[in-house]
C-alpha cells in the first residue's frame, strides 16, 4: 500500500524520532519512529475544537 500523504510534525520535535505526526489533511496520525508501520485514522480538527470548547475539562 503506498500512502502518498504529506506528513508533518512539531517544529519544537528539534529532529527527534520519537514524536507523532499528522497528514497535512489532519485526518491520519503516525508514530514518527515507524513511517511504515499503521496510522490512526482521526478527526484531528473535530479533536482540536472539542478540546478548546471544554468538552474534556473535569
Amino acid at each position: 500500500m503506498t500512502n502518498s500523504k504529506i506528513w508533518i510534525k512539531s517544529s519544537r520535535s528539534q529532529n527527534t524520532t520519537t514524536c507523532v505526526e499528522l497528514t497535512t489533511d489532519l485526518d491520519e496520525i503516525r508514530d514518527s519512529k515507524d513511517p511504515h508501520g499503521p496510522t490512526l485514522r482521526v478527526d484531528v480538527a473535530g479533536f482540536v475544537q472539542a478540546v478548546k470548547s471544554g468538552r474534556f475539562d473535569r
